[in-house]
């Protein structure tokens, strides 16, 4: 057993209200310099729709992550021959065209406009030309347009959909969408890594962040294809790959990455989780059905004493082990089973997690007279108007958010993975809103929580965490220690006081 410890995150979805501050917040911190424009190492995306860059889940046309066919697991992407062919060309890159080519205002036209009857306006000019033109995309150009031909309907994820369940979405998707944030996964198996020809994409023992040595990195631009989730950046000025630091800095002066610090919703979470570096190859090869199960076997248990003499065996000390204990990440994930990692059949061992949205109303497709569509079907709101809460429960089928959908996001298609999710979450509703109304725990209540496999403690554990949660719960983060590592290098007050000055090496074009 090789125990590491890894930082993660995990995004509550039935909180977020997709304000796209952690957006800004990151955007402001890492990429607000030229030839980043169009960088969003943190977005925010609806669903259904087809996300950034557009399309970025389909792997038929990108090759991002691996396949595991005969035994082995293999780059979708190439094989060690192929690479060398691909070197100079390689068709599996998206190109501007699947972000957007950024853009500003020529402001200047405001004041230096001539006198006349019409109020001057400022045109659009392009940030890679300085030419005049007329945007078509943005990082969030479909925000809310749930419903929309061009995005919605594209969705990958609404394959193997039902046709009615299908017809019953695109009748309610109007007014039925998620948010889905989306940062770097700082994978346990991560294809960027393995696909850089120049060894310059790396993930750190310490925490598992992964990251880009730019002095190393030779523009071979095999990561930005390799990686699934399209979290690997070029930078056109630079001829530097680019990605999500985790904000690294951040996290060892105690601080909590500025997408998460800065989230209005307080759907973000940080903590630490123990795995076994041992187990990765093994969990990255069983069939689709079998890999979240896989990977939450390879995520240790802080609390075992044959976990903790072999973490402080590795090197891992008191400090990271007691927050590995409190992570509040190890609770969703491994205790309450309530978390699970987007797009797991790409087998990178994604290690941000998410829970499931919990959709509020059913409703069922049915033939009828009123209003007929083209079809003859209707979809109408099935709302009982007495224990709603209870008939949702006993027919999650019917959720809005069809199961399957949700499935295809979070659990390789496997329905049995979500279904629990969802009625963990509800059952814990259900109680709440029992003791408002009632004004005690009620026996159906109970009955409930029962059937969803939670005690009234692990839903009052629950609630607790979900919903008034201190920064001090939310953001469990380890010591660090980097006055150990500075000691290495330098006098550690002459590090202090020379942190934030003197010469910055810019990044340039080869070593």
């Amino acid at each position: 057993m090789k125990v590491r410890a890894h930082m993660s995150m995990l995004f509550h979805l039935d909180k977020c209200i997709g304000c796209h501050t952690c957006s800004v917040a990151c955007k402001n911190l890492w990429t607000d310099r030229k030839g980043a424009e169009y960088m969003w190492w943190n977005n925010v995306e609806t669903r259904p729709g087809t996300g950034y860059p557009t399309g970025w889940e389909d792997q038929g046309r990108f090759q991002g992550g691996w396949v595991y066919q005969d035994g082995r697991l293999d780059l979708r992407l190439h094989s060690r021959a192929q690479a060398l062919t691909r070197l100079f060309f390689n068709p599996a890159l998206p190109s501007l065209d699947d972000y957007y080519e950024p853009f500003t205002f020529r402001y200047n036209d405001l004041f230096t406009s001539p006198e006349g009857d019409d109020q001057p306006t400022a045109i659009p000019v392009s940030m890679v030309t300085g030419e005049p033109m007329t945007p078509e995309a943005g990082p969030n150009w479909d925000d809310d347009l749930s419903g929309s031909p061009l995005y919605a309907k594209n969705d990958p994820n609404l394959e193997g959909l039902d046709p009615e369940v299908r017809a019953q979405l695109e009748e309610t998707l109007g007014v039925v969408f998620q948010y889905l944030p989306r940062i770097c996964n700082h994978c346990l198996n991560p294809a960027c890594v393995a696909a850089c020809p120049s060894g310059a994409i790396y993930k750190r023992a310490e925490d598992g962040v992964v990251l880009v040595n730019e002095n190393k990195c030779k523009a071979w631009r095999m990561c930005v294809a390799a990686c699934p989730y399209k979290k690997v950046y070029y930078n056109w000025a630079t001829g530097k790959s680019e990605k999500c630091i985790l904000c690294f800095p951040r996290l060892e002066t105690g601080q909590a990455p500025a997408c998460a610090h800065s989230c209005v919703g307080r759907i973000r979470y940080m903590g630490v989780l123990l795995y076994d570096a041992d187990r990765i190859p093994e969990a990255a090869m069983v069939p689709d059905e079998e890999l979240v199960e896989a990977q939450l076997s390879a995520i240790l248990d802080p609390f075992d004493p044959e976990v903790i003499a072999a973490a402080k065996a590795e090197g891992l000390d008191e400090g990271w082990i007691k927050a590995a204990q409190n992570s509040p990440i190890y609770k969703f994930v491994k205790v309450w089973r309530l978390a699970l990692p987007l797009h797991p059949e790409y087998r990178t061992l994604a290690m941000m997690f998410y829970v499931p949205p919990l959709s509020p109303v059913v409703a069922t497709l049915e033939k009828a007279l009123r209003t007929p569509r083209p079809d003859g079907a209707l979809v109408r709101l099935d709302l009982p108007e007495t224990d709603l809460d209870f008939e949702v429960f006993a027919d999650l089928e019917k959720a809005r958010l069809p199961i399957r959908y949700l499935a295809n996001l979070f659990a390789a298609g496997n329905e049995a993975l979500i279904l629990p999710v969802l009625k963990k979450m509800l059952a814990v509703r259900i109680l709440k809103r029992q003791e408002s109304l009632e004004g005690r725990v009620t026996e159906r209540a109970l009955k409930v929580l029962e059937e969803a496999g939670l005690t009234l403690e692990e839903a009052e554990a629950i609630y607790r965490l979900t919903t008034l949660p201190t920064v001090e719960e939310r953001f469990v983060l380890p010591p660090y220690h980097r006055e150990m590592a500075a000691e290495v290098w330098n006098d550690p007050l002459a590090h202090k006081g020379e942190v934030g000055f003197g010469y910055i090496q810019p990044p340039q074009r080869g070593e």
